[in-house]
């Protein structure tokens, strides 16, 4: 919204009246000011009608250009705080990138040598199963005890059972709503 406002200087000057007429004018409410001191150019041409000699102010071209600056002050200091906070975010996201690259390749480590693990326990089961199968011919003990590992409880054959009272007394029959108040202990 670009609207031309002057203060009473410059509007005496481009209307050629004097500045008590105008300020009368502003007591009397024929004119109004705005909630900065200057009075706007509608204002203006509607009191007093066209200017004589329409001649640029040069407060109101200093007041424009002042607000021109301002907001693009205000605009370049809001861009340049985006700038750095998307800076960080980049910044943070990188972090981020290499921990968890590091992570993977930690995992993968990992799984590498569990699985060299896991080949050389295969090795040693298999060497253990080869002399115990040699050791089952010459032993007495049954195959299940040789099976059994202490990692898992042995199951139970003794089925325990709880005990239930064999005389159980029957229910009373149900009554209604009322009888329950009325009618004795039955």
């Amino acid at each position: 919204m670009n609207t031309t406002k002057f203060s009473v200087m410059d509007a005496s000057k481009a209307f050629k009246k004097s500045r008590t007429t105008i300020y009368e004018a502003l007591k009397n409410g024929e004119l109004s000011r705005d909630h900065d001191g200057l009075i706007d150019l509608s204002e203006l041409l509607r009191v007093y009608g066209n200017p004589i000699g329409v001649q640029s102010s040069t407060r109101t071209e200093h007041v424009q250009k002042d607000v021109q600056v301002h907001v693009h002050s205000e605009v370049e200091s809001v861009l340049k705080d985006q700038i750095s906070l998307l800076k960080n975010q980049l910044d943070l996201a990188n972090q981020r990138e290499k921990s968890l690259m590091q992570h993977i390749e930690d995992l993968t480590h990992r799984i590498e040598f569990k699985g060299t693990l896991e080949k050389s326990e295969q090795k040693d089961i298999e060497k253990i199963n080869q002399s115990t199968n040699s050791n089952i011919a010459t032993d007495p003990r049954l195959e299940s005890e040789m099976n059994y590992d202490r990692l898992t409880t042995p199951e139970q054959t003794e089925n325990k059972r709880i005990p239930v009272p064999e005389h159980v007394k029957p229910e009373p029959p149900k009554r209604g709503f009322l009888s329950r108040f009325f009618l004795p202990n039955g």
